[in-house]
């Protein structure tokens, strides 16, 4: 059977303190492997694109917002598996062979678990959760691989969303196709735990999850997203 192929789609605004080094990563798991593509939709005001001109990315600019973003990297893709990854994430050394084998058992869609790059038990704690199908212990973090061809039959992120796109699309996902969770793990900054306080984080992201099921609207939720988080 045909390999299929890979884009890797990254959103990032104004991340040129991480960037060089979270690309020159991802690049050395590649390993020079055949048929993956990284496209990064920038949304930059600082040295964001002078930096990824330095590497072999697709780079393509953007309106502000993750599943605006999203959805312009996706349009520049050429694979047949699309795979959104956040700029400060990390995925397993096998990350392109554990989503292919899972395309090739029939997976359409789904996420890999994940873990902080911090030790601490309590985000130990918030990364084990991570390997139980339920909507709460989901998140962009732990990335998304799906097919083009169902990415495009739900209509891809919904762009009205500035907060909980990911969930979103994920529900969307259920309606069509089993959303499955692989066992590997992405690692992922824990730099606003550190910025904000690992409970009190915790405890903000809670409520806004809470406050997305309630309907609380994105207005109301932007701006106690803005009030709280640093």
């Amino acid at each position: 059977m045909e390999r299929q192929t890979i884009s890797i789609i990254i959103p990032t605004c104004n991340e040129e303190i991480i960037i060089a080094e979270a690309i020159q990563r991802l690049l050395d798991l590649m390993d020079n492997k055949q048929g993956v593509e990284i496209i990064v939709s920038d949304s930059s005001t600082d040295n964001t694109p002078d930096i990824l001109s330095r590497f072999p990315v697709i780079l393509c600019d953007s309106t502000k917002g993750r599943a605006i973003q999203m959805n312009s990297g996706a349009r520049y893709a050429k694979g047949d598996i699309l795979y959104f990854l956040h700029a400060d994430t990390l995925p397993p050394v096998s990350f392109i062979d554990d989503i292919r084998e899972a395309m090739a058992a029939g997976k359409q869609a789904g996420c890999f678990r994940m873990r902080f790059d911090d030790d601490h038990p309590l985000m130990s704690f918030f990364g084990w959760c991570t390997q139980f199908p339920l909507m709460i212990c989901r998140g962009g973090d732990q990335s998304l691989f799906i097919t083009k061809e169902l990415f495009q039959e739900i209509g891809g992120f919904d762009e009205k969303l500035l907060l909980m796109e990911d969930y979103d699309i994920i529900a969307r996902v259920e309606q069509r196709a089993p959303f499955h969770i692989l066992d590997n793990e992405v690692t992922t900054s824990a730099r606003k735990y550190h910025d904000n306080g690992i409970i009190r984080l915790q405890a903000i992201f809670g409520t806004i999850h809470l406050m997305y099921n309630l309907g609380v609207t994105q207005e109301e939720m932007i701006r106690y997203y803005k009030e709280n988080i640093a």
